[in-house]
């Protein structure tokens, strides 16, 4: 990756970023920035207005009001040269089928001005990076949704971009090809590479992010590290308890007495606690059957129902 930007100067800069569709307000007043060789993390419930938000990023969506900077230069005003700087993977491959595979890296290229040799050799390259040069001479259409998922992350890199912006990259894929594709993004991270990525999956996010937005209603309710969110708004230990028809009234009891809320889902009650050990101990005494009770840390997932509710999101 290329980058002119210093450690101390962000590569993207949001402040009071807002876009409103009628009386829709998708994204409300937001303030982020990117920095250098990061790897920055979207999260939020469908209709938080993380795409919104990334697709103003990529200069497909004006913003309505706030201001925007990448790179130093001014969105929509500069979007010409702010697009040549940046690698776009949407959520949807949408690649040229009728072309090949190698096809549509060098068509990608030459879009992107290099020169006939130069388009050849990075796209062989990238095909090498994604594990696809021996698909290159066959159409797009006869690939995998894994194979189709890693092309449109290569296409994304073609012009060595200062940025790169991937939408929910890894959704609906497979484990195993999930896996590939964090290796080759932990590989763009280790080269110095600066990614802006949007997810579902809070061990993607834990696994890959440096730093975490967490978005709902259009609003960034958190930022930070993933561990430090976590430790900054959680008690480090819950007591999961699973009722099946049973009692929660020692789950109850041990939520006030450690000042904490009993959260109920369905036949499974959760209680944040300071000390794991401690409030088993409490809930055996009594009388909760040791088979239906047990304790871990605290995570990601637990953070963003917290922040973002547990209700369903159409």
């Amino acid at each position: 990756m290329t980058s002119a930007a210093t450690a101390d100067v962000p590569v993207a800069q949001a402040r009071g970023l807002s876009k409103r569709y009628g009386g829709f307000v998708a994204v409300d007043a937001i303030d982020f920035e990117v920095r250098p060789g990061e790897v920055l993390g979207m999260l939020g419930p469908n209709g938080a207005g993380k795409s919104t938000t990334m697709r103003m990023m990529y200069q497909v969506t004006p913003p309505s009001s706030g201001e925007l900077t990448l790179f130093g230069m001014r969105s929509g005003r500069d979007a010409r040269r702010i697009k040549a700087r940046l690698g776009v993977v949407p959520q949807i491959d949408n690649l040229d089928e009728d072309l090949s595979v190698r096809d549509n890296l060098r068509i990608h290229a030459r879009y992107h001005g290099l020169g006939p040799t130069e388009a050849a050799e990075r796209s062989d390259a990238l095909l090498a990076f994604v594990g696809l040069e021996a698909k290159a001479r066959q159409q797009v259409r006869s690939l995998s949704g894994g194979m189709k998922r890693r092309l449109t992350l290569a296409r994304g890199l073609v012009s060595d971009p200062d940025l790169v912006i991937l939408d929910e990259p890894t959704t609906g894929l497979d484990p195993q090809v999930r896996l590939a594709l964090w290796d080759k993004l932990e590989a763009l991270r280790t080269a110095g590479a600066t990614l802006m990525l949007s997810t579902h999956y809070m061990d993607e996010a834990e696994r890959l992010c440096d730093r975490l937005l967490i978005m709902d209603a259009g609003r960034v309710v958190a930022a930070g590290t993933p561990r430090g969110l976590i430790a900054e708004r959680l008690d480090p230990y819950v007591i999961e308890g699973r009722l099946k028809g049973g009692d929660d009234g020692p789950y109850r009891r041990l939520a006030d007495a450690v000042g904490a809320t009993a959260q109920r889902s369905g036949d499974r009650l959760s209680v944040f606690v300071p000390d794991g050990r401690a409030a088993l101990e409490r809930l055996l005494g009594d009388g909760v059957d040791p088979d239906r009770a047990f304790v871990r840390p605290s995570n990601l997932e637990d953070l963003f129902l917290a922040l973002t509710g547990r209700e369903l999101r159409e």
